[in-house]
């Protein structure tokens, strides 16, 4: 690759690159010491360092640290990161929230409006089996049936949309400054799932109360 530098005496050099690894925030590029110095032609320079502190001895560690001028600020990476989860745990949860209810609120729509079309479309069918002498309880089985049916072959492709949909956004999404794993639980799935399917209850106990109040008669006088 080609790399422009910035500071020094500004050039342009080409460098090998000998292994790639998977970086979620911005673009870095890393090289040996020895040889940055080189390329740099500048004397060894070290502006951060990376160490493993054992918590017993976090005491002398800030005592041996305020006793080098040189040393401008501490970052503990268990405290950033702690910070960094509670404050985007904030922004998830809220936004996983909204999501789920919008998600709840078209699943019982389009579940239930399901259930009314196929029940205004065999009003006349049901009634007729009513006079024919059969109960609320299977005339009800037979219309739920078809729903349950429905609901349950929907899952699937609706797994494979949902995962689509995220890796699309998860795709569109990522820039320069920070990118995102794509990654999907079982439970996940489960949790769609039984939304889809709770929605599909509810919209059963409607049906059945839709049912139960079936005039008979007039369902009969109606024309086709």
């Amino acid at each position: 690759v080609e790399i422009d530098l910035l500071e020094g005496r500004r050039r342009t050099v080409s460098l090998p690159v000998t292994a790639l690894v998977e970086d979620y925030f911005g673009i870095q590029g890393m090289m040996h010491f020895d040889a940055l110095a080189r390329l740099m032609r500048e004397a060894p320079a070290v502006n951060s360092v990376s160490v493993s502190l054992d918590a017993n001895e976090r005491d002398r560690f800030y005592d041996a640290i305020k006793s080098m001028p040189t040393v401008s600020g501490v970052a503990l990476q268990r405290v950033s990161l702690a910070n960094f989860r509670d404050a985007l745990a904030v922004l998830v949860t809220t936004m996983a929230n909204i999501y789920i209810g919008l998600a709840a609120v078209i699943a019982f729509g389009v579940v239930y409006n399901s259930a009314r079309i196929s029940l205004s479309e065999r009003a006349r069918e049901l009634a007729s089996l009513r006079v024919l002498g059969f109960t609320r309880g299977e005339v009800l089985r037979i219309l739920l049936l078809e729903l349950a049916v429905l609901t349950l072959l929907a899952q699937p492709p609706g797994w494979a949309i949902g995962y689509g949909l995220a890796w699309t956004l998860q795709t569109k999404m990522a820039g320069e400054l920070m990118r995102t794993r794509l990654v999907v639980e079982h439970s996940t799935y489960v949790l769609a799932s039984a939304m889809v399917i709770a929605a599909a209850l509810f919209s059963a106990l409607v049906v059945r109360r839709r049912i139960n109040q079936l005039d008979l008669v007039t369902v009969l006088k109606t024309r086709d």
